[in-house]
């Protein structure tokens, strides 16, 4: 496992860390600061790894693997953890899961059908990642207008589901000759 990946896999085992800390933040108000805290880490070593793996050509099928999942594993469990916690509304975490659900199952679709897969984020892809983490941060500081965090990351996750979507069926029916290129 390169250094990249290894990462990756950190991004992953801190999703717990920073439930428990959000958990039981309103018992002890140091705890929200500690999960802000891991959750600047755990965004600020997405970008990290990302700049390894291309810099240091360590791109590897694992990590291709690696890297959404632990995006989607950060922000999904941020989203609902809040989203219980009263501190984000329904249709923001609806939107934001029915996203990813339908990118995973689209992925595995396109996997059982043409055995192969090119998991490759898009531009919007990003852009939306940047929005959901933008609006994560916003609420855990309580800011007075996380309410725009919000809506911005919900229109791009709009944007970017449907333009995966979009790319998911010219795979499906032959007509990107380059899968996902961008």
């Amino acid at each position: 496992m390169n250094f990249a990946n290894k990462i990756s896999l950190f991004r992953i085992l801190s999703v717990p860390f920073f439930i428990a800390c959000l958990y039981y933040s309103s018992e002890y108000h140091y705890l929200r600061i500690a999960a802000l805290v891991i959750f600047l880490v755990a965004v600020f070593s997405d970008a990290i790894d990302g700049y390894i793996a291309r810099k240091s050509k360590l791109k590897s099928q694992a990590g291709v693997i690696l890297d959404p999942l632990a995006d989607k594993a950060l922000l999904v469990s941020a989203f609902i953890s809040l989203y219980l916690f009263k501190e984000l509304p329904f249709w923001l975490i609806l939107i934001v899961v029915t996203r990813d659900l339908l990118i995973i199952f689209g992925a595995v679709l396109i996997y059982m059908i043409k055995q192969k897969l090119n998991v490759a984020p898009t531009k919007w892809g990003k852009i939306t990642t940047t929005f959901q983490m933008s609006a994560i941060i916003a609420v855990l500081v309580k800011l007075r207008i996380s309410f725009v965090f919000w809506w911005l990351a919900a229109v791009f996750t709009i944007i970017s589901g449907v333009d995966y979507l979009m790319r998911g069926f010219k795979v499906l029916y032959g007509t990107d000759t380059a899968q996902n290129s961008h």
